[in-house]
């Protein structure tokens, strides 16, 4: 049986196969949408051998004092000049604990490394955060490819610590469709984005597998804006022309559609269509200007899982409602089936 716990870092399950075999997995977040939590790792790691190094880690971190949580007013007073960037700060403070590499290497084994690598990510996310806060007034596609850029960094930063600590690794990565299918395939990369998708496969080849997840009607879990409540909002039956309507008029509810062998298409789908893409946000009444774009589905993901009739999870709903009674907090659960795996 799974067994669940929590850390700072995400959600650890663990199973026993029937032979004996002990099995890890560990849930994590890869983005920093919301980071003033991630200063206590440095803290921590520092406190329990150098105490010096542990007070500059909080006078550093402590630029973003008087800005609370509110991250947007920062990146606005620093973008305008309202306020000093804290980018010094947290660019030394990464700087520092990347030094301290080798100092954590000679302590004891397994756990320091693992401990370090937490540390020294959670530096990491101060860093990019405070950059992606500053320069998302510039533009969208700025902000984005820098936040796509860090997600795919904290991939394979996490797949090459596993690797070296285990001497094998396997990720699954679950986010939303835009972030997933290969952004060459689809407007997106016309207008100079990348994405993770794109980048994985740029830097993996054939060893990395994209799978995308469409749906033609049903419910999402999703606001009418960022920082609203969140809502149960029902899907509009996909637009004609689009991947969705096109695959709901096959008749069958749900399915897998294998679409490459790893190199090059095994079967013939028309393109360009159109593809929805429902994220955090979900708009109906504006629903074709809002979450609609052109893609080339056979190049942009490798397998489509597709639901016809969707509806949002339940397991995660469990989760986050008895950590909620239990007073933890829960990584973005109740999320729709809206993204797939790398």
């Amino acid at each position: 049986m799974p067994m669940y716990s929590t850390s700072s870092d995400g959600y650890v399950n663990t199973t026993i196969s029937s032979q004996g075999v002990r099995h890890r997995s560990v849930f994590m977040g890869s983005t920093f949408t919301v980071f003033t939590n991630r200063y206590k790792p440095s803290f921590n790691t520092f406190q329990k051998t150098d105490s010096e190094a542990a007070r500059r880690a909080r006078y550093r971190y402590s630029c973003f004092d008087h800005f609370g949580e509110d991250v947007q007013r920062y990146g606005y007073a620093a973008q305008f000049g309202l306020s000093p960037s804290c980018e010094n700060e947290v660019v030394e403070q990464l700087v520092e604990l990347t030094q301290k590499a080798a100092e954590f290497a000679q302590r004891d084994g397994r756990m320091a490394a693992d401990e370090f690598f937490s540390a020294e990510q959670n530096a990491l996310v101060v860093k990019n955060a405070e950059e992606y806060y500053r320069i998302m007034f510039r533009g969208h596609v700025a902000s984005w490819n820098l936040r796509d850029r860090h997600m795919t960094e904290t991939l394979e930063a996490l797949f090459n610590h596993l690797r070296h600590r285990d001497g094998n690794a396997k990720l699954v990565v679950w986010a939303h469709n835009s972030h997933l299918g290969d952004a060459r395939s689809t407007e997106m990369g016309c207008r100079g984005e990348w994405n993770i998708g794109q980048l994985t496969r740029e830097r993996y080849g054939q060893e990395s597998v994209l799978v995308g997840f469409t749906t033609y009607t049903g419910t999402v879990t999703a606001a009418s804006d960022w920082d609203s409540p969140v809502e149960r909002k029902r899907v509009r039956p996909a637009l004609p022309d689009s991947y969705e309507a096109l695959f709901h008029s096959l008749g069958i509810s749900d399915f897998l559609l294998t679409i490459t062998d790893g190199s090059s298409p095994v079967i013939d789908i028309p393109e360009p269509l159109l593809e929805r893409a429902i994220g955090v946000v979900y708009l109906p009444e504006t629903e074709r200007v809002s979450h609609y774009f052109q893609a080339k589905l056979a190049s942009q993901f490798d397998s489509i899982v597709h639901c016809d009739v969707t509806r949002p999870s339940s397991r995660w709903s469990s989760i986050q409602n008895g950590n909620q009674e239990n007073g933890k907090h829960s990584p973005g659960a109740d999320q729709d089936q809206r993204g797939g795996p790398v």
